[in-house]
């Protein structure tokens, strides 16, 4: 017998035999999910220097009720979630940037370290440069824009051995003096005042400290912005005529303090005065466009800030891809 089998018939006989193997049948593979993360790190090019930006992970501070205040509570959880973020936990990120001049590697602020007081998501500085390359005896000078236990726990391991061995460590003398001064172990800054203790002592023999103003690095100048801290600073960074400033603490919240810039937050030593630090600063750096890195925007943080209405607006810049 003879068989007569159309092209029309073959493509219509493919078809059915498809998507009997999508309905059932034989399966076809499939890859496995994979389950891992990207990892924690990012580098772009700024003149003549290299920056790596290497996160310590995230820092859920819970809701906003208590912590962001000077205006109602709803109009904060309107704000969060007009925005596209959880009402009931913000969440913060903790980005450091690594400058390598050519000449010096100079890590900015160092995490939260072996403490858990923000949740087991902290803490991951040390894996976050090993993912990028960056041994920690490389870096020769860890600036500090405060002495708040998530920007100066990672100096020491849990036996409060340095991780930066060959490093020298800056910062504001007030800063140090107020937060190791062991008269406040009695009082409710005393956890703050235990980690900054065990974190800054065993470096007091490295330790240099900066002023106001003072080009203290080839191409890092400080710039006083108090209130968050007795001597909190950020830093302008500069290379090759390209520049970006470091806020440290400035602004924590790229919504709620910016568009809100005199809110107060509640772990500011001087909520006013930081508020007046923050729109201060802002100003300018919108004013002269200078592009700006948080430790604690959306990862990894680099981006710029605009005058809108009574407060300001983030943009975050575009990952540079390096060829």
């Amino acid at each position: 017998m003879t068989l007569n089998v159309s092209r029309r018939s073959l493509l219509a006989l493919g078809a059915g035999l498809g998507a009997s193997t999508m309905l059932g049948g034989t399966a076809v593979a499939r890859a496995p999910k994979l389950g891992t993360q990207t990892p924690y790190w990012h580098r772009f090019i700024l003149g003549d220097a290299e920056v790596t930006v290497v996160s310590d992970g995230p820092l859920p501070l819970g809701p906003p009720k208590g912590t962001f205040v000077g205006i109602p509570d709803e109009d904060v959880r309107k704000m969060l979630s007009d925005n596209f973020l959880n009402p009931d936990n913000v969440v913060l990120e903790q980005n450091s940037p690594i400058v390598n001049t050519g000449d010096k590697l100079i890590l900015f602020d160092t995490g939260m370290g072996t403490s858990k007081a923000f949740g087991p998501t902290t803490g991951r500085q040390q894996k976050s440069m090993t993912e990028a390359g960056i041994k920690p005896d490389d870096i020769d000078a860890v600036v500090l824009s405060h002495a708040h236990i998530d920007h100066i726990g990672g100096i020491v391991d849990a036996g409060d051995k340095p991780l930066f061995p060959n490093a020298q460590y800056y910062i504001a003398q007030s800063d140090f003096d107020f937060w190791t001064d062991e008269g406040k172990l009695g009082s409710p800054l005393k956890d703050f005042v235990v980690h900054a203790r065990k974190n800054l002592l065993p470096v007091r023999d490295r330790l240099v400290f900066f002023k106001d103003g003072q080009e203290f690095l080839p191409g890092v100048q400080a710039m006083a912005a108090p209130g968050h801290t007795v001597g909190h600073h950020m830093f302008m960074v500069t290379s090759a005529g390209k520049s970006f400033a470091f806020l440290g603490d400035l602004t924590h919240h790229a919504v709620l303090l910016l568009e809100k810039p005199l809110m107060e937050f509640s772990y500011d030593t001087d909520p006013k005065q930081a508020a007046q630090s923050r729109v201060k600063m802002l100003t300018m750096l919108a004013a002269n466009k200078t592009p700006i890195m948080s430790y604690h925007f959306a990862w990894p943080g680099y981006g710029h800030v605009a005058k809108t209405g009574e407060g300001f607006h983030y943009y975050p810049e575009p990952m540079q891809m390096l060829l």
